[in-house]
């Protein structure tokens, strides 16, 4: 239940800032342009209360899902999906008011259409300047480079040749990546073949890997990242557990595992996974003396192996960088970033990637949640700014219903030299919108398939 509350939450809070934000830019450039708005309201019907400036009544509304605007003449467009004709006289009518939007040239409005995805651009970009700018967290300590701390046996990596210890020089068409890289490209590549060079010993060795269709939350294809160095420290121990039972204490530092040096609980839980709770040697330095080797047993709970206790988070620190740097540093966020969103988006088109990596709203939910319950403001500011560019890139596809299919039809129209027929265009607004509640209907089902208690069904 809290997970769940907290999913609800965060999403509701993130997708209403965002949406609102995409209809602030509608309303900004409609107001530029002498377009009538008629309400700017936060939320969705029915209105709770509000004030009336002039010709605009500002409200908030009961569904608080992120908001809308009312523009007068908006009959056929997409933003509010009223598919309601005005007629041949209404229309006509409509042209004659200045204040109308079908009375204004079609250049202005497609501005007012590009203005509400330039607005998600603009929020994204001014969140990660002001998180470089003023926050900017980084690891007390650090792994620079790209090495693999544990490979799990009979997983994709450990086929392709991969072992603890390899450094990273090349993956995909990455020189030198980083492992938000090297994610990155593997969400690009499922079941694919990628080429993978490591650095082994001061050995360079060329090798391909094959990229599962499904990545875990727990492992990259069975490539563990050493994110930090050091050992793995015990803040507290449950009683009654395994760890308690080996004779581990809070403030004990383990060094290694099984002769193997972890450093991270996430390494420690997928070497477990792997043994199936089979009982596992540890080194343990407490108080700076090394003790004899314990022996622990790990015990099955919620579907994976466990010792029993808390581990020391990585301390972080804040690091601002000077506001030029900041500036850079977004301007690489938000390009990688919508870079990586259209290449996916090829990909899927061109079915090299499926249609069930999508996530709608239920995992955007559980993405959102999870980013709530993390440690610092990094996930937070960094799922904050990559939904806003995936909600600006998506509006901007060609596609009816959406700014960007308001604004081709708008192009075609003015390659014509004249109206699209009303009811023409009001045909292709309902196959649109049949079409998009089936697409919709596919995500959600394709989401709620992945929550664990159906992943945890499944052979």
């Amino acid at each position: 239940m809290h997970e769940f509350l907290v999913s609800a939450v965060a999403f509701i809070v993130l997708i209403g800032v965002m949406v609102v934000v995409h209809e602030f830019g509608h309303f900004a450039v409609a107001k530029l342009c002498g377009v009538r708005v008629e309400q700017f309201s936060l939320g969705f019907p029915p209105r709770l209360f509000g004030i009336k400036i002039g010709e605009t009544d500002y409200c908030v509304s009961a569904t608080l899902l992120g908001g809308y605007v009312k523009m007068t003449g908006e009959t056929l467009t997409g933003e509010n999906l009223s598919l309601e004709s005005a007629g041949k006289a209404g229309i006509e009518a409509l042209k004659e008011d200045p204040g109308a939007l079908t009375s204004h040239p079609r250049w202005q409005r497609m501005l007012i259409g590009v203005a509400g995805p330039t607005a998600n651009f603009v929020l994204a970009f001014v969140a990660m300047v002001f998180y470089f700018g003023w926050i900017n967290e980084v690891p007390a300590y650090d792994v620079t480079t790209t090495t693999i701390e544990w490979v799990v046996p009979g997983s994709a990596a450990a086929q392709a040749g991969l072992a603890p210890g390899d450094v990273i020089r090349h993956f995909d068409t990455e020189d030198n990546p980083t492992w938000d890289a090297v994610v990155s490209r593997m969400a690009l590549s499922p079941n694919q073949t990628v080429p993978i060079a490591v650095d082994r010993g001061g050995q360079t060795l060329q090798l391909a890997i094959h990229i599962p269709a499904e990545l875990t939350e727990i492992d990259l294809a069975g490539m563990l990242p050493q994110y930090t160095p050091g050992s793995i420290g015990i803040k507290s121990v449950a009683s009654g557990m395994p760890a308690a039972q080996a004779g581990l204490r809070d403030g004990d530092f383990i060094q290694s595992v099984d002769g193997h040096a972890l450093h991270s609980v996430s390494s420690l839980l997928a070497y477990m996974q792997a043994g199936q709770g089979k009982p596992i040697s540890l080194v343990v330095l407490r108080n700076g003396v090394a003790l004899a080797p314990l022996v622990a047993h790990p015990a099955k709970l919620d579907a994976g192996w466990k010792l029993g206790f808390t581990a020391v988070p990585i301390p972080l620190h804040n690091s601002p960088l000077p506001l030029p740097r900041a500036l850079a540093k977004s301007g690489k966020f938000c390009a990688e970033g919508s870079t990586l969103i259209l290449q996916m988006l090829e990909r899927i088109a061109t079915r090299r990637v499926p249609a069930s990596q999508l996530s709608g709203p239920v995992g955007i939910a559980r993405i959102a949640g999870d980013a709530a319950e993390m440690k610092g403001w990094q996930p937070k500011f960094e799922l904050a700014a990559e939904i806003s560019l995936n909600l600006g890139i998506l509006n901007l596809l060609p596609f009816p219903i959406l700014d960007g299919g308001m604004i081709f039809l708008l192009l075609i129209e003015s390659v014509l030299r004249h109206d699209i027929n009303i009811n023409v265009k009001e045909r292709i607004y309902q196959a649109a919108f049949v079409a998009l509640i089936a697409f919709f209907v596919f995500v959600i089902f394709n989401d709620v398939t992945k929550l664990p208690i159906f992943t945890h069904l499944k052979p």
